[in-house]
């Protein structure tokens, strides 16, 4: 276990203890309460509006914020937007968001409480070369930064300024990737060297981050930082957040997905949620996602794990079985609860399948469910002979033969079940799993376990059950369940996106089902399903968009365009497209996007395919047309 810890409970809920880094008056770290914080989208020149904006979002519940100043000029006017929020009356702490300018930093550092440098930005260069580089140049190129970043340093500590050193996955300079490659160690290496920088110079109050709009490289990423930390004995904060998530029921998955997933495990010390949309629009669902965790210490007791199988630094999908078309590699199965709806032929369009009487045909969508569940429930209409059907043990002694009805039994009723069929196994405890359970499972070829939970720390539940499975080398596949009572279908969203979100990034599990007796909306709960696999990327069902949440740098509108990109994009499968706000984000932060659209000037757009420039400063007014023509040419397109 101590070559994969990473946090202080793989069992309890328990925080992992930072060291208290006070920004403002608003201390983080230690024993405070997990803060949240956003970023103004107004232009930093833009006294005014800066100021309108912040208030908003210091109303809506920010305890930070965030602002923007890439040159020195902005830096200077972080004095006049910081004294006419005072004289209103709001003491919220401000940070200055660097990336290329140092000059700027330092000013910045003598005016607000906290500044964010980005390692991969603020010193090293990022071309996309790559080249060969030797001890000896790593280690010049090492005495440059040295020699650049301690004068902000030294400022910081003598005006009680704290640093973030936020290192995100598509910013890593050359020499980083040269080194390490595109990885979670090479953002974790790249804010350690800063982080030794700082501690060279007797300087402490540093909060790191480690983002990437992939949730499993941003989770993974963390996770080595604490792992590194541990074994350098440093404690220093953490601030979470899933870059450029995008926007809607999208951007609130993903962010809820990585974010969650740390926080399940006790990490992290404040949060951002980061929609394209505006920013008092990010407090409430960060909200939501801290409120989790105000009372999980009094969780029910979950048995300890003497030995960890999962790598929790490099995702690899868990081996199981094949059983019908669930488990092995196969991509995970979608089961809609249908236990308590009258199941028509409206309901099942909802689900991804629709009838035409007329010609005897069903239709199915990229996002239809692969099974239901009816529990008791009658079936009166046809059904496509594609969707399988589960339903209650008892249900089943009473039907005809129909291949494609599967029973659902309790582990009691498995243990003495002897004939020779699929079928799933309820499981509802990690307590119920005895040897006798472990040795049936093993021998038998057609049973899927349904693994749900009540325990209020239920996530790491479930995950020790998928312990106890791969400790004994029980390859049988599990179908992740959650039963939620909230009826509002924001709350719905987030939950489900951290407790299944979770278990996906580690490569548990091999389907999953949500049940909600208050909320019976299946089409949206459909969606979210499928949703929260797209964003754990284990099933790809639509476009993915990777989008920011704009800042002071963008000059057009970020959210309307990435509507209208979504709206002529959204049916290519499988494609990753990104709407970046500027130069600053765009080329780097990109990451592994297919294509790139990204502002480079006031209303001017420039075209990527992956990393490479192919358009420069087409009029925006043009250039959806050119990012259409781009995908066709690239042979990439297909008519909706």
């Amino acid at each position: 276990m101590s070559e994969f810890k990473y946090c202080s409970s793989l069992a309890n809920y328990k925080r992992f203890k930072t060291r208290e880094v006070d920004i403002g008056g608003i201390p983080l770290g230690d024993d405070n309460p997990i803060r949240i914080q956003s970023m103004t989208t107004t232009n930093t020149m833009n006294t005014e509006d800066t100021v309108k904006q912040s208030i908003r979002m210091i109303e809506a519940g920010c305890e930070y914020v965030r602002i923007t100043a890439p040159s020195i000029k902005e830096a200077e006017n972080l004095k006049n937007i910081q004294n006419v929020l005072r004289s209103k009356g709001y003491n919220t702490p401000l940070v200055a968001d660097i990336h290329f300018t140092p000059n700027a930093a330092e000013i910045a550092a003598e005016i607000v409480q906290k500044v964010r440098i980005n390692p991969g930005n603020y010193v090293d260069k990022k071309l996309f070369k790559t080249f060969e580089i030797s001890d000896n140049d790593y280690n010049l190129e090492l005495e440059k930064i040295y020699n650049r970043f301690s004068p902000l340093v030294k400022i910081c500590k003598q005006n009680g300024t704290a640093i973030r050193i936020g290192t995100n996955h598509g910013s890593l300079s050359d020499r980083i990737m040269n080194r390490y490659g595109d990885t979670p160690l090479g953002m974790v290496e790249s804010a350690l060297e800063f982080i030794r920088i700082c501690e060279d110079n007797n300087f402490y109050d540093i909060v790191l981050s480690m983002k990437s709009s992939n949730p499993i490289v941003m989770v993974n990423a963390y996770r080595l930082l604490v792992n590194k930390m541990i074994l350098e004995k440093m404690n220093y904060p953490l601030h979470l957040g899933v870059t450029e998530a995008g926007d809607g029921l999208e951007g609130r998955i993903k962010s809820s997905i990585g974010i969650g997933a740390l926080l399940e495990d006790g990490l992290g010390d404040t949060i951002r949620v980061s929609l394209t949309e505006d920013p008092e629009f990010e407090l409430p669902v960060a909200q939501k996602i801290i409120n989790r965790y105000k009372h999980r210490q009094k969780h029910d007791n979950i048995n300890s794990i003497k030995h960890y199988p999962i790598n929790p630094f490099d995702y690899n999908k868990r081996i199981t079985n094949a059983v019908l078309n669930i488990g092995n590699e196969n991509i995970p199965r979608v089961i809609i609860d249908l236990s308590t709806v009258e199941i028509t032929y409206e309901v099942l369009s909802k689900v991804g399948y629709t009838y035409n009487e007329t010609i005897d045909k069903w239709t199915v969508s990229e996002v239809a469910c692969d099974y239901i569940h009816v529990g008791s429930n009658k079936i009166n209409i046809k059904l496509p002979v594609q969707l399988g059907i589960i339903c209650n043990y008892s249900k089943w002694i009473e039907s005809e033969i129909n291949i494609k009805l599967y029973p659902e039994m309790n582990i009691d009723e498995y243990n003495k079940f002897t004939e020779d069929v699929v079928k799933f196994v309820y499981v509802l405890s990690h307590k119920k799993i005895t040897k006798q359970t472990l040795d049936k499972l093993n021998s038998d070829n057609k049973v899927i376990i349904i693994l749900d939970t009540i325990n209020s720390h239920g996530m790491v539940e479930q995950r020790n059950v998928f312990v106890q499975l791969l400790n004994k080398k029980c390859n049988t596949p599990i179908v992740i369940s959650r039963c939620y009572k909230n009826a509002k279908f924001e709350n719905i969203c987030i939950d489900a996106s951290v407790d299944f979100g979770s278990l996906l990034l580690d490569g548990l599990g091999d389907g999953v089902l949500m049940s909600n007796k208050s909320y019976n909306n299946v089409e949206k709960i459909n969606n979210l399903l499928f949703g929260i696999l797209q964003g754990t990327r284990t099933r790809i069902s639509k476009t993915e968009f990777i989008s920011c949440p704009s800042c002071g740098r963008t000059q057009f509108d970020l959210q309307k365009t990435t509507e209208k990109v979504r709206d002529k994009t959204s049916h290519l499968k499988g494609l990753k497209i990104a709407v970046m706000g500027c130069i600053v984000n765009g080329p780097g932060e990109m990451a592994d996007a297919d294509y790139g659209y990204v502002g480079t000037g006031n209303k001017k757009i420039s075209l990527y395919k992956g990393h490479n420039i192919v358009e420069r400063n087409i009029d925006s007014n043009d250039s959806i047309d050119a990012l259409l023509d781009l995908i066709k040419k690239n042979g990439d397109w297909i008519d909706p």
